[in-house]
């Protein structure tokens, strides 16, 4: 499934591979856990991505400081630490780009396996 945040192709747009992950049931003790969301820009100019923030500490975006010119893919990698947080958990990173829109959101999701005592 393809998601296009935009059908403006008249600046650049980012087209991610999936805009939600669900690490499914992760244990606490396992330590963190990443994923990589892809896109490319489908658009006819570069794209710089300005932030990529995470609403908590516990979860941290990476993202390429450099402009993805049009045609070129890359990712932005987000981690969870589950260390003290057991249960479920929903996760949103907010993206601002030159693109169009200039802002999207990215979930991850899933549900930590307490420490066994």
């Amino acid at each position: 499934m393809v998601f296009a945040v935009s059908a403006d192709k008249s600046k650049g747009k980012l087209q991610f591979e999936k805009t939600t992950y669900d690490f499914g049931n992760i244990r606490e003790e396992g330590g963190k856990v990443t994923h990589e969301f892809t896109f490319t820009n489908i658009g006819d100019e570069p794209v710089k991505i300005n932030s990529a923030r995470a609403e908590c500490g516990c979860t941290r975006p990476e993202f390429p400081k450099e402009e993805i010119a049009p045609g070129a893919s890359g990712v932005i990698k987000v981690t969870y630490n589950p260390l003290g947080r057991p249960g479920g958990f929903t996760k949103v990173v907010t993206v601002r780009c030159t693109g169009n829109p200039g802002k999207f959101n990215l979930k991850i999701r899933g549900t930590v396996i307490p420490k066994k005592d």
